[in-house]
């Protein structure tokens, strides 16, 4: 198999500029030649508070999830432009998205690499730039995590650069969910890790979901939302999750739950629906 040249850079947050103290939270990787380009990156600010205790976790998750977003659509832009004459490097790419100053969100410089599977790569400096830093805990996993399980078939049927940004408004709640499409009614993705570490911190997850659901299900918009559920692999919290699945069926509102041992079947489905249905 052909060795691709690609360029990549980390993606980190500076907590503070003067001691340059920072933590690694993402990776963007550019293979030319195929005109591949993607990032990997976790909003899981939990993470980051553990060594930086004041941190706006709101505003961190959007500024994440919008830089991700933008590196996706800017990549659909080059996919769908005419041939590059001469191909931009990665870090002429990056600066379109993050402007190199003294924000607290900062590219690394390129480093470059050989390749001959660019996406696989992409995952494994992913785990060693960012995840091996942030998380020494084996038996917990973010939300981000567990979109990565489900994100791997939806990449192979093509489905991952269709589903965009949704916003849904309600009277006393809104809620930007990052994967959605249309189909007379939006039908909107929310990875939901249950692969903690207390009995408590399920049901207390499954419990602020519902609420969550509650009010937004008063939203006017019509949607259906889908649960990717990442399941606890300790053998103590099978009970704890169990009682976490009833509270979450309570939810008043077009709903649907998919495991992990459901995912290749969920991206085939899906992948029909949008080529069938789409808007």
């Amino acid at each position: 198999m052909k060795n691709l040249a690609y360029q990549f850079s980390v993606l980190r947050y500076v907590h503070d500029t003067a001691t340059q103290e920072f933590v690694n939270i993402g990776v963007a990787l550019f293979a030319p030649e195929i005109g591949f380009f993607q990032a990997q990156c976790t909003d899981s600010y939990s993470r980051v508070s553990g060594m930086f205790l004041k941190i706006d976790g709101g505003h961190f998750r959007q500024i994440v999830r919008r830089i991700q977003t933008q590196i996706e659509v800017l990549a659909k832009c080059h996919a769908d432009s005419l041939p590059f004459e001469k191909a931009p490097s990665l870090e002429s790419l990056l600066t379109e998205i993050l402007p190199v100053d003294d924000s607290a969100f900062q590219f690394s410089k390129t480093g470059v690499g050989l390749s001959p599977d660019p996406r696989r790569t992409l995952m494994e400096l992913y785990h060693r730039q960012v995840e091996e830093y942030l998380s020494n805990d084996l038996t917990r996993r973010s939300d981000d995590d567990v979109w990565r399980v489900f994100r791997e078939p939806l990449d192979r049927v093509h489905v991952t650069p269709r589903l965009k940004p949704k916003r849904i408004i309600a009277p006393d709640f809104e809620y930007e969910f990052q994967r959605s499409w249309k189909n007379n009614v939006w039908h909107v993705y929310e990875p939901v890790s249950f692969d903690l570490i207390e009995e408590s911190s399920l049901l207390d997850k499954a419990n602020r979901w519902y609420g969550r659901a509650r009010c937004l299900f008063e939203s006017r918009d019509r949607f259906k939302v889908y649960f990717l559920i990442g399941e606890p692999r300790t053998e103590g919290l099978k009970a704890a999750f169990s009682k976490a699945q009833n509270i979450l069926h309570k939810i008043e509102g077009e709903k649907d739950f998919i495991l992990e041992s459901e995912r290749e079947s969920f991206a085939s489905h899906l992948a029909g629906e949008i080529d069938s249905h789409g808007e």
